[in-house]
């Protein structure tokens, strides 16, 4: 962890282009109980957000306090697109490249990989790779355009993307294991045991999945669901299947 510098709003100006945007005080928090490396973290109110840590992070108080330096409110809502209620901000190395893919392609996996097939939405993208964090998924992968590091989507998911291994990968470059995909045609997951090392795919919010990750699939699943209901919201079906993972003998990471 690396002290704050003197001078935290030049150093965010140099540094900004190339590092993860930690918006509000639970993704600072996130990250640095995750390892994350901060060069720069301000706010607004530093004994508000100490009070927080106080409350809600003692275990990362003292790290947070030597972390964060109090800047005048109108400084610290030009560093940052959409001020966050408790007015804290950071800045993050992010992981390696290298690690990760060494991480998803580790054989035997203890957890599943979760698989968002040419998501849309940067806020949904954002809520599964907070739920694959709590549930000790082994990682997170996108295919198509979307990027998963978008400050949008680390806003979503509090900066648990550094709990959890976050890529963007092409279908043919998704980690080995038994391929699960989720659609409605597929087989009652109730009547299904999920594999530790099982790689869970979801649709796109719109489209479903493409042809190309449905052409690799091993075994189709739907998720119970009343007649009559279209679907569910997309990081409701990954939290209603890594539960399901985790209830049929899955461990959740301590």
């Amino acid at each position: 962890m690396t002290a704050p510098t003197p001078d935290p709003v030049t150093a965010w100006r140099r540094l900004a282009a190339g590092c993860v945007l930690l918006d509000g005080f639970h993704a600072l928090k996130h990250a640095v109980r995750f390892g994350a490396e901060v060069p720069v973290a301000v706010t607004a109110d530093r004994r508000a957000a100490l009070a927080l840590a106080d409350e809600l992070a003692p275990d990362v108080r003292d790290t947070l306090a030597e972390l964060l330096t109090e800047v005048p409110e109108r400084v610290y809502l030009s560093l940052v697109p959409r001020p966050h209620p408790t007015a804290v901000a950071a800045l993050a190395v992010r992981p390696s490249r290298a690690a990760h893919l060494e991480k998803l392609a580790h054989a035997p996996r203890t957890a599943p990989v979760v698989v968002l097939d040419n998501p849309r939405n940067l806020g949904n993208a954002g809520a599964v790779i907070r739920l694959a964090a709590g549930f000790g998924a082994t990682g997170v992968v996108t295919t198509g355009t979307l990027d998963p590091w978008h400050p949008t989507v680390v806003r979503g998911g509090a900066g648990l993307h550094f709990a959890t291994a976050v890529e963007r990968l092409a279908v043919d470059e998704l980690p080995a294991g038994p391929l699960f995909a989720l659609d409605p045609e597929g087989d009652d997951i109730r009547g299904v045991k999920l594999p530790d090392d099982a790689v869970l795919a979801f649709g796109s919010e719109r489209s479903g999945l493409s042809a190309v990750l449905r052409a690799r699939t091993d075994h189709l699943l739907s998720l119970p669901m009343r007649p009559q209901v279209s679907s569910y919201n997309l990081a409701t079906s990954v939290a209603m299947t890594l539960y399901h993972w985790s209830a049929t003998g899955g461990a959740t990471s301590s």
